[in-house]
């Protein structure tokens, strides 16, 4: 797929952070999930394979699809697992201190031709 982003980090792993996730998981992009919560991480992992259990369930991917898609999902605590991506995603809570910080250490991470994006 010409242009598509390779290597994606979304930081937090939230209702918001989780399906990003899983929208660039299921494009092909192998996706870093970020968030300092260990169960914030289980949790948004958890949701994702619950919703492409519905999308099996209804037919519309196979399992192997979504094995896949799972595969190219890797969760981490750590923030500075996202230095190698070409984009990075902010999904953390809506505080504009949090958000401050979060992007203050991604620009000093992230190589200079990283997209630094929010959802929000």
């Amino acid at each position: 797929m010409a242009g598509l982003i390779q290597n994606v980090a979304v930081v937090g792993a939230g209702t918001m952070g989780n399906g990003i996730a899983q929208t660039f998981a299921a494009h092909g992009s192998k996706v870093t999930l970020v968030d300092v919560d260990a169960g914030a991480l289980e949790k948004g992992l958890a949701t994702i394979k619950g919703s492409l259990a519905r999308f099996v369930k209804k037919e519309k991917i196979s399992q192997a699809d979504a094995d896949q898609i799972v595969g190219r999902i890797v969760p981490s605590p750590r923030l500075a697992d996202a230095k190698g991506a070409e984009l990075v995603v902010e999904a953390v809570v809506e505080r504009a201190d949090v958000k401050a910080k979060v992007f203050g250490e991604l620009d000093g991470l992230c190589p200079d031709g990283t997209i630094l994006a929010t959802n929000t």
